[in-house]
């Protein structure tokens, strides 16, 4: 076999969200149309989904969460700053809005994450080999102190840079996504030095953020894969014209897919999103488990992974 040229951790992410979920990743992962899982362990569906990576074998992490849903810490639950008025954490925008007033307790932050690991533990016999934030929390300004903290205290040696080849100027994103992938990039960049200096290792690439939903097609990935190669690894020559002796990229891409989340029917706790219940999750289950996409993979030597085989 020739050695590959890029070794690529497709994250299934949400597993543990709702059933319907649960089966299109499990669907997915048996295609071939991803290597990896991220555990929402506040997702009420959590356990079944352990179970099902269990049954599978399902390589998987944890997708900490911050922002929905209910915390799993015990003590956190009666009150927090983590929390609004009836126990659920403040959502994607309000959790930044409250830290950036300053409103959110660090140590709380951390006694969630401890939590959540716990929970992780139990629920599948061993701690995660990666840990990444649902909606990107873990890169925020003070928490990503705090979370990478956690990683090299508990030994969980990889974590998620979402920095993205080509993000900016991609024309399939609206001006609001833009915006907030900029913000989440620049978040993810002052990131480095903190995860650095404890350790805490990523994939050279991450991909995900412009090939999400409806934008998520065969040639979308192909464009994706072609910049994240030409990228190459850290301090790597931008060509690869030298052969059999360019050093192999690492990548991770970060996908959604799923059945339809039913009304009622999942959640961390105030019931499925938009996000969930949207036909984005099947379209996107469909391209991964494309015959097309699959043969791009061989053709250009990438090897699908999980994060333990880095």
């Amino acid at each position: 076999m020739p050695q590959p040229r890029m070794m690529l951790v497709v994250t299934g992410d949400d597993f543990g969200y709702c059933p319907r979920r649960n089966q299109g990743i499990v669907d997915c992962f048996k295609s071939g149309g991803i290597s990896n899982a991220s555990l929402l362990v506040n997702g009420c569906a959590a356990k079944e989904a352990a179970d099902l990576a269990q049954r599978h074998n399902i390589p998987m992490g944890l997708h900490a969460n911050l922002s929905e849903g209910v915390p799993v810490c015990r003590s956190l639950q009666r009150a927090s700053t983590l929390t609004n008025q009836r126990g659920f954490f403040h959502g994607k925008t309000g959790f930044r809005q409250a830290l950036e007033g300053g409103q959110l307790s660090m140590k709380q932050v951390e006694l969630e994450l401890r939590a959540q690991v716990q929970l992780f533990r139990d629920l599948t016999g061993h701690l995660p080999h990666h840990m990444d934030g649902h909606q990107h929390v873990h890169v925020l300004p003070e928490v990503r102190e705090v979370f990478a903290l956690v990683l090299s205290d508990l030994q969980i040696p990889f974590t998620r840079v979402p920095l993205e080849p080509g993000l900016q100027g991609c024309p399939a994103l609206p001006a609001h996504l833009q915006r907030f992938y900029a913000q989440v990039e620049k978040d993810a960049r002052d990131s480095i030095p903190v995860f650095t200096r404890y350790g805490i290792r990523w994939p050279h690439v991450y991909l995900g953020l412009t090939t999400m939903g409806q934008n998520m097609s065969v040639p979308n990935l192909q464009r994706a894969l072609n910049q994240a190669l030409a990228a190459g690894p850290p301090g790597s020559p931008s060509s690869r014209s030298a052969g059999s002796h360019q050093p192999v990229v690492t990548a991770e891409l970060m996908v959604h897919p799923g059945y339809p989340s039913l009304a009622q029917e999942g959640g961390c706790g105030e019931g499925p999103d938009e996000f969930s219940q949207s036909a984005d999750r099947q379209h996107e289950l469909g391209v991964l488990r494309d015959p097309a996409l699959l043969a791009l993979y061989r053709r250009e030597g990438v090897q699908l992974c999980a994060f333990r085989h880095l």
